[in-house]
């Protein structure tokens, strides 16, 4: 079992003048302590559950390039990027970019998106959820043509674009993987069987059936159920002085007696590095042998 860190709230004791050190501080600690994945959001606006919108939130793209100049090994990537925020164009080079200047550590986070506050108050399209798939669907065989050798031309219903040149290619191979965010059991799930490399589901009562459901697409298709990476969204609370921390080994000892292969959550002393170097210390070296 693998542990990963999404920083989901930029809104820090200390203001946005002392944000880039102190996120610095945050992806070293966790790049060292072990954690496999560093994650943000892909939102504009703050959402719910986390803050009001108006809290403090960073473009996605430019804080993992940030990322990256301060990690070594840790993964890195968006939980998750919405469709309909980027051209697929602009997305797969997004993800170049990082990946190769990271070198090789990057994944795209692909779901069909839902913040329609965000995308209207920005101005952003926000179509159907119908066509917010189709798009997905779309999107997907975009960015596996691009991370290819094929440079043909591209004909889809939403994106004709001429040719499909990446150069320089990600140093991932063959591409960097794909996970594709949301538990929609007839779309979703098939789309992660059909496209993806990983999942990320929300640890629900409903996870076991989830995870069957992924199951049944992957036969349908014709694909190895295993190869998929089934990672979960739990938050990483180990308490203010430590707790809690056999609660959240039992909880990453059932998700892997379930197949779970990664949690990616928040921890909630961030930006205080101790809930970091606790869960490095006692939670991930336990994890790792379960």
């Amino acid at each position: 079992m693998k542990v990963g860190l999404q920083i989901p709230n930029f809104t820090w004791p200390n203001g946005p003048a002392a944000l880039g050190g102190e996120l610095a501080a945050v992806a070293r600690t966790a790049d060292q302590a072990g954690f496999e994945y560093v994650a943000v959001m892909d939102h504009f606006f703050q959402i719910r559950g986390v803050g009001p919108s108006e809290n403090d939130m960073l473009e996605a793209y430019t804080t993992l390039g940030f990322l990256a100049a301060h990690t070594e090994r840790a993964k890195l990537l968006t939980v998750i990027t919405g469709i309909h925020y980027r051209e697929p164009g602009l997305l797969a080079k997004a993800v170049t970019t990082l990946d190769v200047l990271s070198g090789g550590r990057a994944m795209m986070g692909i779901g069909a998106g839902w913040n329609e506050e965000e995308s209207r108050g920005l101005g952003f399209p926000f179509p159907s959820t119908a066509e917010r798939f189709e798009r997905l669907e779309e999107a997907l065989r975009y960015l596996l043509q691009m991370w290819s050798d094929d440079e043909a031309p591209f004909d889809g219903r939403f994106t004709k674009a001429e040719r499909l040149l990446n150069s320089p290619q990600p140093l991932s191979r063959p591409h960097p993987p794909i996970m594709i965010g949301g538990g929609g059991e007839k779309k979703t799930l098939r789309l992660v069987a059909q496209y993806g490399d990983a999942c990320n589901l929300f640890n629900t009562p409903e996870l076991p059936r989830k995870l069957d459901v992924l199951r049944q697409h992957c036969a349908d298709v014709g694909r190895d159920y295993d190869e998929i990476t089934k990672t979960v969204y739990h938050p990483l609370d180990v308490g203010e002085n430590g707790e809690r921390t056999q609660e959240l080994i039992d909880e990453l000892a059932r998700l892997a007696d379930l197949g779970v292969d990664a949690a990616l959550g928040y921890v909630p002393t961030v930006p205080r590095l101790d809930g970091l170097e606790r869960i490095g210390a006692d939670v991930i070296p336990v994890a790792e042998k379960l």
